[in-house]
């Protein structure tokens, strides 16, 4: 039998630490990472979509307030960059294949770039949009911090375009599968390059799930997609604006 008075003085330590917050995203991972094995690793089981609403739920429950939760979260928050950063190790072994690919993945990576912003910027004015909306919604295919920051300089809401960047890394994870077995694309590097561009940081780790050699081109593919974002925005989205606004 569980011993009810040592667990209420853990949680009692717990509550009053800033370690609630990481215990809580770790614990809210692990149980999506168990719902997502149990369902045979379906993409559709996405284990960031349940974690950020297992957590959204707690947080919800409980009355307690992001900054507190984060207090103790932004240690995993803090991983992101070693992360992003230990990237080079598989995209290095697969630089020779890189190179010789230059041309089509250059001009995957244009297509690609361009038309996610055209594509939700032009939904959005031609739904009665604002232009703060769409310019809001333009870099959502790029990383958060990238993204955030083009849509700030732009006049759009970064807040919004932090959850529009989750929301289109979490669809796009869960969908890619289905739409490239409908297309009949069975290379992992074009997969992976194109889940890179499309679903940047989560689209990249449904990558490495499946395999390392798709990992590494969606991590490219992420990298270069975050530069190409930075720069293409603030110059094709007011074109765009224009023509349909």
């Amino acid at each position: 039998m569980p011993n009810f008075a040592n667990l209420s003085h853990f949680w009692v330590y717990l509550s009053a630490s800033p370690l609630l917050g990481l215990t809580i995203t770790l614990c809210a991972y692990l149980v999506a990472q168990a719902i997502y094995a149990r369902c045979k690793y379906s993409p559709l089981a996405n284990p960031v979509a349940i974690a950020i609403a297992l957590v959204s739920l707690l947080l919800l429950a409980s009355g307690m307030s992001y900054q507190r939760y984060f207090a103790g979260a932004q240690f995993v928050h803090f991983l992101l960059g070693p992360a992003t950063v230990a990237l080079a190790v598989p995209l290095a072994r697969q630089l020779p294949r890189m190179r010789r690919a230059f041309l089509p993945l250059a001009c995957a990576l244009l297509c690609g770039s361009v038309t996610a912003i055209v594509s939700a910027v032009g939904v959005v004015l031609l739904l009665g949009g604002s232009t703060v909306l769409a310019h809001t919604v333009g870099p959502k295919s790029a990383t958060t911090p990238i993204a955030m920051a083009v849509s700030e300089r732009l006049g759009g809401v970064p807040a919004l375009t932090a959850v529009l960047v989750i929301g289109t890394g979490i669809f796009g994870a869960i969908t890619a599968r289905f739409l490239f077995n409908a297309m009949r694309i069975d290379s992992h590097a074009a997969r992976g390059f194109a889940l890179g561009v499309a679903a940047h940081g989560i689209g990249t780790a449904r990558a490495f799930q499946v395999s390392a050699e798709m990992g590494a081109f969606a991590g490219l593919g992420m990298g270069l997609n975050g530069v190409l974002t930075a720069v293409l925005t603030p110059w094709l989205l007011p074109v765009v604006v224009k023509l349909l606004g």
